[in-house]
């Protein structure tokens, strides 16, 4: 193993070419390009098969890196998709998607002895690609069929994640969902240029040709009682995420756009679907001056779909400086490449329409730690000044929908943030047979997080259905 590992000190850290950015900036297509066989090799051998893997321990998944690090070096691929894939619903997904300087790849060893972290992202995303093409994705088989059935609202990560697991172990699994195709935030919230959707569509096809059933434009209060889905399922998870937006809480605030609303109009038109605010104009950035209020990964998102959409300009503000925004640096040094604009520590005041439409702003300065431990951003008095923009979107980050009062479910417990009350070990909520996981029940949060706690769920949900059919037994 020696001979093939550990090679940081003689091979730098490198990663899959990244197209041009004036090549990529005007389409949808992912940015970075396939690595080569050898290339992801090469950049596996550089793991330091460390004896406490900070990587694997700083991963929510609890990934085992350095194992499959060291197939993928030794040239046994499908051995270490297998590893990869024992502890990841969708490491594909992961691998594009997640931060990983903020994670796996942000506490690696040799990152942090500045040699450069392993590119775990790229490699975990080339192995799953290549399990996919060879067809080593094993078909969902299980080895005996229950006849108990889970309902699970939401066809987001989570529940996609919990219902791989539960048809595993042989449940008759339903999902249901308000929108008219599978994946929830992965296909309407996320652009293409960071995952696209065929991506999310073969695991989805992966879950029907084994077995789970989908009601889409199913919503839940409306389409269907909770009462009733709760009589149809022994056991019921929800796994809705968080989509209301935060407000802006400034003045005209009726005449900002939402993120979510622009991001799920730009993915569905690149999906072919007609979206009559997008034909409109008005969710469409062609040839506007665009101002983005946020700095997380979703304002990045919006950022830089705004200009592959052809946006005059693109400018992002933001109240904390770079160096505390909560976004993955990657994704802004990608933003700045392909020519969006940041103004950092500026808050917006008020929103101006008219002739002179763009967004009232005031500069910030950064005092002392709030109870989050980062410093809370303070106004600069007499600083106001103007940010030019005519398409004007809030990217503040997402609050609960209140379930309890939208589904006739009043005895549906929640926190004072407005998530679900779920136990931290079962998951279950205050009514019986039902059970919560994902940002509903931790707040808007990572994707890795919600496959995370969609598969702890489901192992919770099995517990239950088995111990309540023992104890019926006896």
């Amino acid at each position: 193993m020696a001979e093939r590992m550990q090679k940081f000190v003689s091979l730098g850290q490198a990663w899959p070419d990244k197209r041009p950015a004036s090549e990529r900036a005007g389409d949808f297509h992912e940015i970075h390009r396939e690595f080569i066989a050898e290339k992801a090799a090469a950049q596996a051998s550089r793991c330091a098969q460390c004896g406490v893997p900070f990587c694997q321990t700083h991963c929510p998944l609890q990934n085992n890196i350095p194992d499959w690090l060291r197939l993928t070096a030794e040239g046994r691929l499908q051995e270490a998709y297998e590893v990869s894939a024992a502890t990841n619903s969708m490491p594909e997904i992961c691998g594009r998607i997640c931060p990983q300087d903020r994670l796996c790849e942000g506490s690696c060893v040799i990152e942090q002895s500045e040699h450069g972290a392993v590119t775990i992202g790229a490699v975990e995303k080339y192995l799953t690609d290549t399990a996919w093409r060879e067809g080593w994705v094993a078909p969902i088989a299980p080895r005996a069929e229950r006849s108990e059935s889970v309902g699970i609202i939401g066809a987001g990560p989570a529940g996609l994640a919990a219902a791989e697991r539960l048809r595993l172990r042989g449940y008759q699994v339903t999902v249901y969902d308000r929108h008219d195709r599978i994946g929830g935030l992965l296909i309407y919230g996320i652009p293409n240029f960071k995952l696209e959707k065929e991506v999310v569509a073969r695991r989805a096809q992966r879950l029907i040709d084994g077995g789970v059933r989908f009601e889409l434009n199913c919503d839940v209060g409306t389409t269907i009682s909770f009462q009733e889905l709760r009589q149809r399922h022994d056991a019921v998870l929800i796994a809705t995420g968080v989509y209301k937006a935060k407000p802006l809480n400034a003045p005209n605030e009726q005449q900002v756009v939402k993120a979510l609303d622009f991001l799920i109009a730009a993915n569905k038109v690149g999906l072919g679907d007609d979206v009559a605010e997008f034909a409109s104009g008005a969710l469409n950035a062609a040839g506007r001056r665009v101002v983005v209020i946020g700095g997380g990964d979703t304002a990045m998102d919006c950022v830089r779909t705004a200009r592959r959409q052809g946006a005059k300009s693109v400018t992002c503000l933001y109240r904390r400086d770079r160096a505390n925004m909560p976004g993955s640096q990657r994704e802004v040094s990608h933003a700045e490449e392909e020519g969006v604009s940041f103004d950092w520590l500026a808050t917006p005041k008020s929103v101006r329409a008219g002739k002179t439409p763009g967004v009232k702003a005031v500069r910030m300065r950064l005092g002392a730690p709030d109870a989050s431990g980062r410093q809370a951003p303070e106004e600069d008095s007499g600083s106001d000044y103007a940010v030019p923009g005519d398409l004007i979107i809030a990217a503040l980050g997402f609050d609960p929908e209140d379930l309890a009062d939208a589904w006739d479910a009043l005895d549906l417990k929640t926190t004072r943030w407005g998530t679900l009350a779920a136990d931290e070990k079962t998951f279950a909520t205050s009514l019986p047979g039902v059970f919560a996981a994902g940002d509903i029940v931790r707040g808007a949060s990572l994707v890795v997080w919600a496959i995370k706690e969609g598969r702890d769920a489901a192992d919770a949900i099995d517990a239950h259905i088995k111990t309540a059919a023992r104890v019926a037994a006896e």
